[in-house]
């Protein structure tokens, strides 16, 4: 299954001059959710054992909840400031139509756990290395980023800084 037959493109959203790719479309169909969690536990396979996936809201929630069961790992939420009930640590990025900040959860990681970062978009990579910066101030070991697309033209795979970058799916922009 072609997953790209199922991402709907929207010009200016969320402002002019940027394409959105829409994945309401992509978890529409049960076949093509389920193809998807397939295709990205495939993907990631060679990186296990993986404790926990780390999932910045809110798309990357969506993708991550079931990728975790299929792994047997954990998940851990990255969210916007005001979001989590505990203590936090957080960090602050630019992104490809403004800046914004980030929060785990001050113990969500334990030193050594082996994590996957989880996004359905790698843009320009700022909410994916903000969150490799927090899993690494707790202790955990980025073991590498999966998303369901990547834009090339931005080069966020660039600022991120693990070895391990991949995605199902690559658009120029």
């Amino acid at each position: 299954m072609n997953l790209a037959d199922h991402i709907r493109t929207i010009p200016d959203f969320p402002k002019p001059g940027i394409l959105f790719y829409d994945i309401t479309t992509l978890l529409q169909q049960a076949d093509t959710f389920k193809e998807t969690i397939r295709q990205l536990t495939d993907m990631v396979k060679e990186w296990q054992p993986i404790d926990l996936i780390v999932a910045p809201e809110a798309r990357g929630f969506i993708f991550a909840a079931p990728l975790a069961l299929e792994l047997g790992a954990g998940l851990v939420p990255v969210r916007k400031p005001g979001k989590l009930p505990y203590t936090t640590v957080a960090k602050s990025y630019d992104l490809e139509y403004g800046s914004n900040t980030v929060q785990i959860h001050s113990d969500a990681v334990s030193p050594g756990k082996r994590v996957l970062i989880l996004d359905d978009l790698l843009a320009t990579g700022g909410t994916v290395e903000a969150s490799r910066q927090l899993v690494a101030e707790l202790g955990g070991e980025v073991v590498g980023a999966a998303f369901i697309m990547e834009l090339l033209s931005l080069e966020g795979r660039k600022k991120i800084k693990t070895p391990n970058v991949k995605s199902l799916l690559q658009f120029e922009y």
